[in-house]
């Protein structure tokens, strides 16, 4: 595996690093000492799966509150997404920015999303797969979330959102949020 740090402290991009002959390819898509030797939390306790069946569904900005924090590993198992991450966390020089990579089992990229991030995708395919692990398992009473469509963010979202949930339409805006201390 390739660790390629992002712009945004402490988050990464992981490329595949496929062995290739006449029947296909192997990689591995997790090492835990792979992971250790380049600094990263490896331990990762739940793996969730989701399916996305119309291109354009957005889901987001999530994240778990303090002590529930939790780091994720992302990739896109079928079809295509346009995967986001935006650090919240107030200490840092990135606070406030994002940044996004296209995931699909043909590029084979994860990201490494550290604890004081949110995340969200949206789809660019129909049938779209997104897999992720996470370092904390899902306490429902600490998730939350930031307004996708947040102007102070401006996320460039690649499509029309055509599907989104009453959950993810009702997120404050990061101002908000700061406001209230829900960001750390």
């Amino acid at each position: 595996m390739k660790f390629v740090p992002l712009a945004l402290a402490g988050a990464w991009r992981i490329e595949p690093e496929p062995r290739c002959d006449d029947r296909g390819s192997f990689a591995r898509a997790w090492c835990d000492d792979e992971f250790r030797r380049a600094g990263l939390n490896a331990k990762f306790v739940q793996a969730n799966a989701g399916l996305s069946h119309r291109a354009g569904t957005l889901r987001g900005l999530h994240y778990q509150r303090a002590p529930y924090g939790e780091v994720k590993l992302v990739r896109c198992t079928r079809g295509e997404v346009f995967d986001v991450l935006v650090d919240l966390r107030t200490d840092s020089p990135t606070f406030g920015q994002w940044h996004a990579e296209v995931l699909s089992p043909e590029n084979g990229v994860a990201l490494y999303i550290p604890e004081g991030f949110a995340h969200g995708y949206q789809t660019l395919t129909d049938n779209a797969d997104i897999y992720y692990q996470t370092s904390h398992v899902y306490v429902p009473a600490a998730a939350t979330g930031v307004a996708w469509d947040d102007e102070d963010l401006a996320i460039a979202w690649p499509r029309e959102v055509v599907s989104i949930s009453a959950a993810d339409q009702s997120w404050p805006s990061l101002a908000e949020l700061r406001s209230t201390a829900s960001v750390r």
